[in-house]
């Protein structure tokens, strides 16, 4: 019985290898496997790009976040921008208001040392007009006379030279607060003057 079993298994495989169905079904079994590779080959490589597309979303979540970080940068510069523009005119007032006590001292003190020299030189024409006369009286020698006339006209010479190099001295400080002025680059809205 097994040999006839046997018998007709072998009977009917030389059937189907010489009908060809032995042959689709192995061509259809490796089709089928051709195709669970290929299945699997796009699985793996979708797995492959998994890691490239999560890099990708944080690069970019991190540049969107870079850049809101810059916006909030940029509005807070402008907000302090915005606080300080009440205390840059206030410094602005407060310069010039130095600028104009400066001038007024400097004024005051070209003014004081004209006065001085003004006197000075009465003083040294009363004291030669006196000398003049102690010297007719007394019989000094006139080379006396010409000395004190020359100290007192060397005294004057330096006196306005002392009032000539104080006015230089301010108009240099009003140029320096000017280069100062333009270096800050602030155009105040509307500036009071001091009273």
């Amino acid at each position: 019985m097994n040999k006839l079993l046997d018998f007709g298994r072998k009977a009917l495989f030389y059937v189907r290898v010489l009908s060809g169905y032995e042959e689709r079904r192995i061509r259809s079994y490796r089709l089928q496997l051709e195709q669970r590779v290929q299945q699997v080959q796009a699985r793996k490589a979708a797995i492959n790009k998994v890691p490239e597309r999560v890099i990708l979303s944080e690069v970019r979540r991190m540049v969107e976040e870079m850049q809101a970080l810059n916006k909030k940068l940029e509005e807070t510069e402008a907000a302090i921008e915005e606080y300080f523009k009440p205390l840059d005119k206030e410094a602005e007032i407060i310069m010039k208001m130095q600028l104009q006590g400066e001038e007024r001292t400097s004024e005051m003190m070209m003014k004081t040392l004209e006065k001085q020299a003004l006197l000075q030189q009465v003083e040294a024409e009363k004291n030669a007009g006196m000398h003049r006369v102690d010297n007719s009286e007394s019989n000094l020698n006139e080379s006396e006379l010409m000395e004190e006339e020359k100290t007192l006209k060397e005294m004057l010479k330096e006196l306005q030279k002392q009032v000539l190099l104080e006015k230089a001295d301010a108009e240099n400080s009003d140029n320096v607060h000017e280069a100062h002025k333009s270096h800050i680059n602030l155009t105040p809205a509307s500036t009071t003057t001091p009273k």
